[in-house]
């Protein structure tokens, strides 16, 4: 049983050490500081220029 949790654990964190590495690609990292968030995009709204 223990053995099982350690590979779970251990596949855990190899899931979040490859989806640090992927993140700085995404669609909001590549917007320049304007990223979305709540499903407002702050690039689109009228009091950011």
């Amino acid at each position: 049983m223990g053995k099982a949790i350690a590979i779970f654990f251990g596949f855990s964190a190899l899931v979040i050490l490859a989806g640090s590495f992927v993140a700085p690609g995404t669609v909001s990292a590549s917007r320049q500081g304007c990223s979305s968030a709540y499903g407002v995009d702050p690039c689109t709204t009228a009091s950011v220029k």
